[in-house]
């Protein structure tokens, strides 16, 4: 399989660094820097599931001319990502951002009953890609998007030790108990595993007067979950900034940010633009919220392309 992606790869320009294949009904477009600063940089893929409805062009974002559709100024995960890069000296960031036919997790899943065959196949794909034995891999999506990392969590007993990073943008509507054990195991017998979780209070937003979610639905009541559930092996350390309330335990190695809504608003998209992919891969190193702050002005306009 390997010599098979780098076939399609190389027919692409020298200039580009984004790649693009399909996989059954998975298109994957892989964000790869084109040369390394140094051969100690360690190589970090970040496997981003799409959100529902939203194409790769628009979760990768771009400057914003008259007549754009808005959902290109609603993510800039590739921008985000040049950032990112930036402080991350050390390592060879690329991602893969991951769409498929239906433009929905949860509905890919629903339509596929071998689901865990076909994750198996695009996830070892992608790992063989970067012909590696030190590469990492963070796990990462937001809204339906989450639905793919569980999907991911599904295929074996254990995280594989590979997993370095977890990351739930306002996206971990699948959560449920059973998840528990794996993610609490992963975290206690992997010293650089990373967990972060971010949620709004949409327990209580409304859309034209309606709730969007029902009472136990939403990702503020999965989250706080998930979080009850490691409470019973980690001990949390709340801190409040304005209307982000966090959590954090192991030395920051586990983090929740929880976004309250005393108005009763919608901010599923807010969590991702205002820097929030940024902070969910940077959040418990040495960079965190160096040059930028979660939840504040964009950090990473300049490099919006």
């Amino acid at each position: 399989m390997f010599h098979f992606l780098i076939s399609i790869a190389t027919i692409f320009s020298p200039k580009d660094s984004i790649f693009y294949f399909k996989m059954d009904d998975v298109s994957i477009a892989i964000d790869i820097p084109l040369t390394k600063k140094s051969k100690k940089e360690k190589p970090v893929l970040i496997i981003y599931a799409l959100p529902n409805g939203n194409t790769t062009e628009q979760t990768m974002g771009k400057k914003m001319k008259e007549g754009d559709d808005w959902h290109f100024d609603i993510q800039h995960i590739r921008a985000q990502t040049k950032f990112i890069r930036n402080k991350m000296g050390n390592r060879f960031v690329a991602v893969a951002y991951l769409e498929n036919s239906q433009k929905s997790w949860p509905a890919w899943k629903a339509a596929h009953a071998d689901y865990r065959d076909r994750m198996r196949k695009v996830v070892d794909s992608l790992y063989n890609f970067f012909v590696s034995d030190n590469t990492e891999i963070f796990l990462n999506g937001h809204s339906g998007g989450g639905r793919f990392i569980f999907n991911f969590l599904d295929l074996e007993p254990e995280i594989p030790v590979f997993v370095k990073r977890i990351s739930f943008l306002d996206s971990d509507y699948g959560y449920d108990s059973t998840y528990f054990g794996k993610i609490r195991n992963w975290l206690l017998q992997n010293k650089d595993a990373y967990l972060n979780v971010f949620a709004y209070d949409d327990s209580v937003a409304l859309y034209n007067g309606k709730p969007v979610v029902s009472p136990t639905g939403g990702t503020w009541y999965r989250s706080h979950l998930m979080m009850r559930d490691l409470s019973k092996d980690f001990s949390f350390r709340q801190t409040r900034k304005d209307s982000i309330i966090s959590y954090s335990a192991l030395n920051g190695r586990i983090q929740f940010f929880f976004k309250t809504n005393p108005d009763q608003k919608i901010y599923h998209t807010q969590q991702v633009e205002l820097n929030g992919f940024i902070h969910s891969i940077l959040c418990g190193t040495k960079m965190e919220s160096k040059g930028y702050r979660y939840y504040d002005k964009r950090a990473y306009v300049e490099f919006i392309e």
